[in-house]
């Protein structure tokens, strides 16, 4: 299965990595980036969250990845929104994010918005949702893992 509808709620960034030319104020994050250990391991600090919801969206699993999607449906996708993300940290976010999501504004319950890293259209996507419960008991510590490792190898690509 692909996702390839387009979704009248969304407004892409696009184009290559680094695409921010200023950094958005707040991200909606559903998958790894809820859990303060993978937020800790890439920012060195877990921001400022709170719960939200992003209706007309839900979380899918993607094919041989530990982390998800997020597609449009008839849902609400439950998450947290992020606050206070310096520059730096968005620069980080998008060199971080797999190349099959777009960085788009999203509509949120209670009236507000946020930023979140949305699957491309064309994008290979599961049936199933992404569980987070799955993703603490099996993949949460080596993922944390992962993630810092690949930040030391960011830090010090930056400051070649």
């Amino acid at each position: 299965m692909s996702y390839t509808e387009s979704h009248p709620r969304r407004e892409p960034r696009r184009g290559p990595k680094n695409r921010l030319s200023a950094a958005p104020d707040t991200l909606f994050v559903y998958g790894s980036l809820q859990f303060p250990e993978v937020l800790f391991a890439l920012f060195e600090r877990v921001p400022p969250h709170a719960p939200a919801q992003a209706p007309g969206w839900k979380v899918t699993a993607l094919p041989n990845r530990a982390y998800p999607g997020l597609v449009p449906a008839l849902a609400a996708a439950a998450g947290h929104l992020l606050t206070d993300l310096g520059p730096h940290e968005w620069q980080l976010l998008d060199a971080f994010e797999d190349p099959v999501y777009d960085l788009c504004r999203l509509d949120l319950t209670g009236g507000r918005h946020g930023w979140a890293y949305v699957c491309t259209p064309g994008t290979e996507i599961l049936a199933e949702a992404w569980s987070a419960d799955e993703f603490a008991r099996f993949h949460l510590r080596d993922y944390v893992d992962r993630c810092t490792a690949w930040r030391q190898r960011y830090t010090s690509r930056r400051h070649v």
